[in-house]
């Protein structure tokens, strides 16, 4: 949602007493973030925010803090999605009965802040012709980067987490429950994104529905099934640090420094099964592939080759193949800007494909299995592989727009869905028997 907010103009509700509920995942876990606030031209506000990996929820006036609570615990998880609830009910005569704040049902009792509102406080959510924003955005500033799914605000209650979710009997983990019987309130929403064209909807009843500001995409990544992205927290430094965006499907590296290859890794992986993911390539030397998890180090290797030292094996846009760090030979003609990579890795027969603008290269079959007809090379089976990209230019920056089958190169959407994408969105036809990189693919076949 980077750059993206939505916003919605309240009528006269209950400002004491409200809940608002969300699943979130992050991508950037750095940054201030605006997840939901309700504001008077900017101020006063009151905000739910993420600030330091922390969650807090908070009244602003514009030179004072009125009441923050927020949590102790840090939020890092760019992998899974988590379940936010706060519950105020300012009317209570106990302090802390007055914000209450959930995290996937529990309730967050060791806090780093816990200011209380005074008793009967009135906040800036449901205030007669204040705006209510989903992520920061406009003149606040500071929008979400990440994904949200099931947005819901209830106007007048000050509901528990079980409303919006409960236990998996079998996994005991916590999972979305579509919230049934609720009295909405006047200013209460349920924004689930289900249409692509009107992502505002509102589905409470209420028609509440929130206009969309920025560039805000519909993704098939959702808290039942998460789809693999680059890990912010699992990548090599030499020189300027790499950047994540789009939720962490673009990888911006600005080159700059001797041996910068800035390699980084993917949130999911596998040691078995067949898995294809592609790749947009857009300006300077890059290298693709996956790499073993246990493999010594994302960096240069004594050889100076710019992939991982040992454990990768992939493509990079010159052509060549890298192979356990060894890079080798020329299978494909030089990449133009904005060629489609497609890989294909086989780990059950330790084979790997790549396939360029949808043709496999070295006239690559990646179903004919133990074969390995027109494979790049070999894997070692039995590990365990991640995605990763690198940059190998000492002084250029290296772009590059990842789709794990959520359908986007960066905020552009695929041109037209190839085949056998068993619900995945790739730009080209997936092999007979490969799969996205998510969790129930990984669960299911790997």
């Amino acid at each position: 949602m980077a750059n993206s907010y939505l916003t919605h103009t309240q009528s006269a509700g209950n400002r004491r007493t409200w809940t608002f509920s969300a699943w979130i995942k992050f991508s950037n876990v750095s940054d201030v973030q605006r997840i939901f606030l309700a504001h008077n031209n900017t101020h006063p506000s009151t905000q739910i925010d993420y600030n330091g990996s922390k969650i807090a929820v908070y009244n602003y006036d514009g030179s004072n803090t009125n009441f923050i609570v927020q949590t102790n615990r840090l939020f890092r998880d760019v992998n899974g999605w988590y379940h936010l609830v706060v519950a105020v009910d300012t009317t209570q005569a106990t302090a802390s009965d007055r914000v209450k704040l959930y995290i996937n049902g529990v309730q967050e009792t060791s806090l780093a802040q816990s200011s209380y509102p005074s008793q009967n406080y009135d906040t800036e959510v449901n205030d007669n012709g204040a705006i209510a924003q989903v992520s920061g955005g406009g003149t606040p500033g500071n929008s979400f980067d990440g994904y949200m799914s099931h947005v819901a605000l209830v106007d007048g209650q000050a509901l528990a987490p079980t409303v919006f979710g409960s236990t998996d009997s079998t996994t005991g983990q916590w999972k979305f429950k579509n919230p049934t019987g609720v009295t909405w309130g006047t200013n209460g929403f349920h924004l689930k994104f289900e249409n692509s064209g009107a992502l505002g909807t509102d589905s409470s009843g209420n028609t509440n529905t929130f206009t969309v500001n920025g560039n805000l995409k519909q993704a098939v990544d959702t808290p039942s099934n998460v789809y693999a992205t680059l890990n912010p927290l699992d990548k090599s430094i030499t020189g300027t640090a790499p950047t994540l965006s789009n939720g962490n499907n673009t990888y911006t590296s600005s080159g700059a420094g001797v041996g910068n290859n800035n390699a980084v890794r993917g949130t999911l992986g596998a040691s078995s099964g067949k898995w294809y993911f592609e790749a947009k390539w857009v300006q300077t030397a890059t290298l693709w592939g996956m790499q073993d998890s246990e493999a010594s180090g994302l960096g240069w290797n004594s050889n100076g080759y710019w992939f991982p030292e040992a454990g990768g094996y992939g493509v990079d846009n010159g052509g060549s193949k890298t192979i356990n760090g060894s890079t080798t030979g020329s299978i494909f003609t030089a990449l133009s800007a904005n060629n489609i990579i497609g890989f294909a890795y086989d780990l059950d027969n330790g084979k790997f494909y790549v396939s360029v603008n949808g043709t496999f290269v070295t006239s690559g079959d990646p179903t004919s299995g133990a074969t390995g007809t027109g494979a790049i090379g070999d894997i070692p089976t039995g590990k365990f592989y991640l995605p990763i990209v690198g940059n190998g230019d000492y002084s250029n920056s290296s772009i590059t727009h990842f789709n794990f089958g959520n359908g986007f190169f960066g905020t552009t959407a695929i041109t037209s869905a190839g085949s056998n994408g068993n619900g995945s969105l790739f730009e080209y036809d997936v092999p007979s028997g490969y799969y996205a990189l998510n969790t129930k693919n990984i669960n299911t076949y790997g």
